[in-house]
């Protein structure tokens, strides 16, 4: 069964329902795929957190906001995560997440 994400709005901000890509070439937005998921590639191995820790700096980057208003609520020891963003509205991420895409 496919699960359908969608940018949405949490209580305090922003939820976004990551696929992440390890041991990439480089860091970058690879798409947001047809269940609105985004996948994101990395250049960190998944090993002792250090996938999740390039994520929350790579999204803070894109989104320009400081990385301790990102937090990864669900899937932290697995490829699909789901990534809060504080005091961040689901329109706003995602614009900037377009915005980054366009600019590859």
């Amino acid at each position: 069964m496919k699960r359908k994400f969608r940018f949405h709005n949490g209580k305090s901000g922003a939820a976004l329902a990551i696929r992440v890509t390890p041991r990439a070439s480089r860091d970058e937005i690879a798409e947001v795929m047809p269940d609105g998921s985004i996948r994101v590639r990395l250049t960190a191995p998944p090993v002792e957190g250090k996938a999740n820790k390039a994520l929350i700096k790579f999204l803070a980057k894109v989104l320009g906001v400081a990385p301790s208003r990102l937090e990864i609520i669900a899937g932290e020891t697995g490829r699909d995560k789901l990534v809060s963003v504080l005091d961040m509205d689901a329109e706003t991420a995602q614009r900037k997440i377009l915005e980054h895409l366009k600019k590859k």
